[in-house]
């Protein structure tokens, strides 16, 4: 029952910070979402900071199995590059959330220290993944591939950014269309 309960903490946890950024991680909401007190919730987490930190840290790990997951079953990496978007619009799909760490990101200076470590692995995850994946597709030296990585991650995260207050999910198609036919992202086509 321990575990579940703290599955269960995590996950409401996620949902809140999706929605409303690391200011959204509230006890007494989560314990209401969950169905138990405050004081459970501490028990697993002696803090906001301490659960901050571990539904930052699942959601990174997380995402790294997606991207080794893309990576593992394409072995073509311009499709891994063409479904890396997808994970950003997956959030939009449920609910209209945000990627986790968009949100910290802009809420940076009122981090605890240790989120805003998350906060930086999460953008290192990415852009570690897409710089191997544009090195696989010959796309150009070590330094090149890592400084258009930045830009594809920026970019994509950025689209989530715009679509979201919208309500708008066309709207994140039609920007990653334009990163691919601007050649931001690469395709088979160009």
């Amino acid at each position: 029952m321990s575990e579940n309960a703290r599955e269960a903490i995590l996950a409401a946890a996620k949902t809140a910070a999706q929605k409303h950024g690391y200011s959204g991680i509230n006890f007494r909401s989560i314990g209401e979402v969950v169905g138990i007190k405050n004081a459970s919730i501490y028990y697993h987490f002696p803090s906001k900071a301490d659960l901050g930190v571990a539904v930052a840290e699942r959601y990174r790990q997380d995402t790294a199995s997606v991207l080794q997951g893309i990576r593992e079953s394409n072995p073509d990496p311009l499709r891994c590059l063409e479904i890396y978007p997808s994970i950003f619009r997956t959030s939009l799909e449920n609910d209209n959330r945000l990627c986790l760490f968009s949100f910290m990101a802009a809420e940076y200076e009122d981090l605890p220290e240790e989120v805003r470590n998350e906060v930086n692995a999460f953008a290192d995850v990415n852009v570690m993944w897409l710089a191997q994946v544009l090195a696989d597709a010959g796309i150009g030296s070590e330094a090149i591939c890592e400084r258009r990585a930045r830009a594809i991650y920026t970019s994509v995260a950025g689209a989530q950014l715009i679509a979201r207050p919208r309500l708008d999910i066309s709207l994140f198609d039609d920007l990653i269309l334009s990163y691919r036919d601007a050649g931001l992202i690469p395709t088979a086509q160009g």
